[in-house]
């Protein structure tokens, strides 16, 4: 038994001598002020560039905010303003199901509003003698050339650079991203089968405002998980190029010269 108490109070002076050697290496005593600002420093150092070697989603090197294009869309769906993010998400949902679930029309909504709205202001011009008040004061709408002009524009260009990646990708120079462009239209017409194109959209719209704050809330999470995904692709993709790929003849078949 006395040897069971003396084995345990080395043990225990040992364990106390192996932290008072870890505090004196990363603190020191009152007369080490400078090199605990050093280690300090050090640590400093080593935590960003630790930060710095996480591959982050995509290749990124901005904040997911400065991705989404900063100012008050990335506001609205990083949820900085719950208030707005909701009502947005809210409005979203009232129109899915009012035109998928409902089945109304986008053209009766339109008219029905219209109706609402001259049938109120018509009704309140010619009321306004009688109830001795101000008829209603109707702006004048002009709607102005510049904003057409920049939003077609916006789209002009958008469209020539999705013909210029089409042509680059059936030009049959990389054969990676023709395989991942059919993939994905081939996903695509699998999910347009199952859903209309309005509840597509709204999948899209829901999935805009819940995957870039749950990505920002756990992107080292998530970072590693695709670092992970993307290097068992790439094995994968290794072997499929390996196997089937490499087989396939390449280039116009070379004329045989006959003897």
């Amino acid at each position: 038994m006395a040897d069971h108490v003396d084995d345990h109070e080395k043990h225990e002076s040992a364990a106390e001598s192996l932290i008072d050697k870890i505090t004196d290496k990363f603190h020191g005593d009152n007369s080490s002020s400078s090199s605990d600002s050093d280690d300090e420093k050090d640590i400093k150092v080593t935590t960003a560039a630790v930060k710095a070697k996480i591959c982050r989603l995509f290749g990124r090197e901005k904040p997911v905010h400065k991705v989404l294009g900063g100012g008050k869309p990335a506001d609205i769906l990083l949820w900085r303003d719950k208030k707005i993010s909701a009502g947005v998400l809210g409005a979203a949902t009232a129109v899915w199901v009012l035109f998928v679930l409902l089945e109304y029309h986008l053209l009766t909504l339109v008219c029905h509003i219209l109706i609402l709205a001259v049938g109120v202001l018509f009704l309140w011009s010619n009321a306004s003698t009688f109830i001795n008040k101000s008829p209603p004061q109707i702006p004048e709408v002009i709607l102005p050339k510049d904003i057409f002009v920049g939003v077609v524009s916006a789209f002009r260009i958008e469209f020539n650079r999705a013909f210029a990646i089409l042509r680059d990708i059936s030009s049959g120079k990389d054969l990676k991203k023709f395989l991942t462009v059919i993939a994905g239209l081939w996903v695509l017409s699998i999910l347009g089968n199952c859903w209309n194109f309005l509840t597509l959209l709204y999948i899209c719209f829901v999935l805009l405002h819940t995957v870039p704050v749950l990505y920002e809330a756990y992107e080292d999470q998530v970072d590693a998980f695709a670092e992970k995904a993307k290097a068992e692709i790439k094995k994968q993709y290794a072997m499929f190029n390996f196997k089937v790929l490499s087989k396939i003849p390449k280039g116009p078949l070379k004329t045989m010269k006959l003897a």
